[in-house]
């Protein structure tokens, strides 16, 4: 995937059902380059499926995704759109982290291993190079110390961030998080959003489906409000926190501040 100037994320009327369930009723969104989005909103309200949408492990059903100039799971000739083989789907996944509310580490694999393992077998990346990298992805995450120590010996943020290690094992692009603290006891949180931090610091794309309000204030450069499948606010961080326009935004933020 080659990269382009534009947006690393377009999204334009995406909709997407489950069922008679309309989940996602016309999405527009940008995201720049090196742009840190935040998304809130109440349960059901479409987040994690927009997600799932931007690496295809969900279809949409009408509208446009594009990640890095390139249309997520299909081909456009003319009007028409015809949907990417899987190993097309897989190549434009490469260039997409995504972590997940579970770790879903490999228990039997150490957490070295864990990184390792995606780059020696999808990039066939020689296993002298990835251990070395894995082994300062681990590093860099705090858990340098750890690259022998298997998922369960390691706490909830510590098996976090072994998985956000192995989805930069790919190096990907664009970083997508869905809730990446939602399962952690609250002690624990602290340590991935600090990982996260210096990964926007270092000027990852990031889109992050949070409920860590102080998360989205200090570290996102837009923050998303979505209720019922729809954008209802979008902004600054501290301009949607302090003053939301829409009195659904502010309903949603009184209760969870």
């Amino acid at each position: 995937m080659s990269e382009t100037a534009g947006p690393m994320v377009r999204s334009e009327q995406v909709h997407k059902s489950f069922g008679r369930l309309e989940v996602l009723k016309g999405i527009d969104l940008e995201v720049a380059q090196g742009e840190v989005m935040c998304l809130i909103g109440p349960s059901g309200s479409g987040k994690s499926t927009f997600l799932r949408c931007i690496n295809h492990l969900e279809k949409i059903d009408a509208g446009r995704l594009w990640v890095n100039g390139h249309l997520v799971g299909y081909r456009q000739k003319g009007d028409k759109l015809y949907e990417l083989r899987d190993r097309e789907v897989s190549a434009q996944r490469r260039e997409i982290g995504m972590v997940f509310q579970r770790f879903n580490l490999f228990p039997h694999m150490t957490a070295l291993e864990n990184v390792m393992e995606a780059p020696v077998r999808v990039k066939r990346t020689p296993k002298a190079r990835a251990r070395e990298r894995a082994g300062a992805l681990l590093e860099s995450v705090g858990l340098g110390d750890k690259v022998r120590t298997y998922p369960s010996a390691l706490s909830g943020g510590q098996q976090q961030r072994v998985a956000i290690a192995r989805a930069l094992a790919m190096e990907p692009s664009l970083m997508l998080f869905d809730e990446p603290t939602s399962a952690l006891d609250p002690e624990l949180v602290g340590e991935v959003l600090d990982v996260m931090k210096r990964l926007a610091l270092d000027g990852m794309t990031m889109i992050v489906v949070t409920h860590e309000i102080g998360f989205a204030r200090e570290v996102g450069d837009s923050l998303v409000f979505m209720d019922g499948g729809v954008v209802v606010e979008k902004g600054v961080p501290r301009d949607v926190i302090a003053d939301p326009k829409h009195e659904r935004t502010r309903s949603f933020l009184s209760k969870v501040l």
